[in-house]
């Protein structure tokens, strides 16, 4: 039907989708993932769908994801608390106190970048 509501299930695919596209070196937030597949109020909902997304199959890069402050607030969702920040430190990106430096700089942000 045409006024259906997207299921759970779908909502988390566009989700994943959108986080695999985040490039390397690059965060993005779960407010800017929300805004992108139109569900602007949804970023707690990002965040389930990114503490789910360890099992999914393609990989989905959660550790490119953080709150609107650069903040690592999932880093409890991985399979130890430092495992995101050395993740990110990987691909070079510098964490202190629990929050990514330069996070303006390295913030990708779906709406301007996937025109």
């Amino acid at each position: 039907m045409k006024d259906e509501k997207p299921t759970l299930d779908h909502f988390f695919a566009q989700v994943y989708a959108v986080v695999r596209l985040v490039p390397p070196g690059r965060v993005t937030s779960y407010g800017a993932i929300a805004k992108y597949i139109g569900s602007a109020r949804s970023s707690r909902m990002v965040g389930w769908a990114m503490n789910g997304s360890h099992s999914v199959k393609p990989k989905v890069p959660a550790h490119r994801v953080v709150n609107r402050n650069g903040l690592l607030t999932g880093k409890h969702h991985f399979a130890t608390e430092h495992d995101m920040q050395r993740l990110l430190e990987k691909e070079n990106v510098i964490v202190k106190d629990d929050q990514v430096v330069e996070f303006k700089r390295l913030f990708w942000d779906p709406s301007t970048e996937l025109l």
